[in-house]
């Protein structure tokens, strides 16, 4: 998963093999929107068993795209190297975009998640035929302000652009400019210099681009492209001097570019209220929703605010606690003790060792949702701790144990272990929890095998689960 690249204009070939066939309908699944939008975005891409993968980046966060399957694509073994790649780096897997026609796999794969559909994004999309003819009553409004453009100008003419049009762009963006609003704030400034750039790729054969022409001056543009069934407009700016040319835009563009196409997107309205009332006006067939899913683990939806108490016949398990620290890290510090435990502690602070650190990290993997630190007592004594670890997001988690050398060889080892799984699989309601250990390490083969059934081994581990 480090085989990301950053969106660049000369991905636009490969990009587009993928989403020429995409049915997903939404404007993120298309070559404009992952162009235009890659600065901002910060957008990166790979292919993964024949689906396209893009990640971005959102108020801080690190989120996916639904995998875009080529013809040969693998959309289940694009997702496993997804929670793979999130669950090594300790980030949390989020889909965003996510169209509604994916939303189903995604419930049934994850056990735990949380789902959102911000209106604001939601895309319009049209039956072309509407836009294309402004049929019926209910677009007069359409007819009359297309008659009038007509009649005011009945020189204007539609046709594609090209790049050797640039000339006649530049000329536009000068005009355009000229009565852009004075008052529009800075996220429409910022989209109308994108949208600029993008116009400097007319003529390209991903892109559909049009224009109208009055007495050789360029009055309204239009940049798209067909993905699947739809055609996703990305740009469409005009004179407002000229009245009635955007309904005129909207018609033409859709009756030279729209054959093959049954709907018509024109994005979403980002909230700007003037959008919304035009986009709504022309008769939306449906706002397409993008959802956004987290997945979470069951310790994030059933885990509690507090770490239990937990009794076996012997030991209770429960929370560190601060008397525990220095026990805690001799544990942790012991080197010969530590060889088979497959983690080096003290690397993994990243930072110099002080008294607290390892106390610390517990904590923390708790407030995060990330492990479960119990600390393994006899007697109220500290001998040894049990985390639950590496929540996979799909209903599993890892499972380790380590016991004080003076307390070794007791089964102390073994009836911790057992609780702990026993209490992720019934009061957590985790599908499995996984253990691994060294070949080498028979003490530990032996505890696991009186506690988990064997599922492999390799040349470094033999491999244990345990069930519901």
């Amino acid at each position: 998963m480090d085989r990301f690249q950053p969106v660049k204009q000369r991905h636009a070939v490969k990009l587009r093999e993928y989403y020429e066939h995409c049915d997903y309908g939404l404007c993120e699944y298309s070559v404009g929107t992952r162009l235009m939008w890659r600065s901002v975005l910060h957008s990166e891409w790979t292919e993964i068993a024949g689906c396209l993968v893009v990640r971005n980046e959102h108020k801080g966060q690190m989120v996916f795209d639904y995998p875009v399957a080529g013809p040969e694509g693998d959309e289940e073994a694009a997702l496993a190297a997804m929670e793979h790649d999130c669950l090594e780096k300790g980030r949390p897997l989020i889909f965003s975009v996510v169209p509604a026609c994916r939303i189903a796999a995604l419930v049934a794969r994850y056990p735990c998640l949380s789902i959102c559909d911000d209106r604001t994004w939601r895309d319009y999309v049209y039956y072309r035929q509407d836009l294309q003819l402004f049929a019926g009553r209910r677009y007069s409004g359409q007819r009359n302000h297309i008659k009038k453009f007509r009649t005011l100008w009945p020189e204007a003419e539609f046709r594609a652009l090209t790049g050797a049009d640039a000339p006649l762009i530049e000329a536009f963006w000068a005009d355009y400019e000229a009565e852009f609003p004075k008052g529009k704030n800075e996220k429409a400034k910022d989209e109308l210099k994108l949208a600029k750039q993008m116009l400097r790729l007319a003529g390209k054969p991903f892109f559909l681009t049009g224009g109208i022409v009055v007495n050789g001056k360029l009055v309204a543009l239009s940049l798209a492209e067909k993905c699947g069934d739809t055609l996703i407009i990305h740009i469409e700016k005009a004179l407002y001097s000229y009245t009635g040319v955007y309904p005129t835009l909207v018609q033409e563009f859709i009756s030279y570019f729209g054959d093959g196409c049954q709907w018509v997107n024109r994005e979403d309205d980002a909230a700007d209220r003037g959008l919304r009332t035009s986009k709504l006006q022309y008769g939306p067939a449906h706002l397409a929703s993008k959802f956004t899913v987290r997945v979470q683990n069951a310790l994030m939806t059933r885990g509690g605010t507090e770490i239990p108490a937990l009794k076996t016949e012997r030991l209770t398990l429960t929370a560190l606690r601060e008397e525990d620290i220095p026990a805690y890290n001799a544990l942790v510090l012991d080197g010969a003790r530590n060889r088979w435990w497959g983690y080096d502690d003290v690397a993994g602070l990243g930072a110099p060792v002080e008294e607290r650190s390892f106390f610390q990290v517990a904590q923390r993997d708790f407030e995060n949702r990330q492990a479960v630190n119990f600390a393994v007592r006899l007697d109220g004594a500290f001998i040894g701790e049990a985390v639950l670890y590496r929540f996979d997001c799909r209903g599993g988690a890892e499972l380790g144990c380590r016991i004080a050398p003076a307390y070794a060889g007791c089964g102390y080892g073994t009836e911790a272990f057992a609780a702990v799984a026993d209490w992720a699989l019934y009061e957590l309601h985790l599908d499995r929890v996984v253990a691994k250990c060294f070949r080498e390490n028979q003490a530990s083969f032996k505890m696991l095998s009186a506690c988990m059934r064997k599922t492999g081994e390799d040349e470094t581990f033999f491999y244990f689960e345990k069930l519901v």
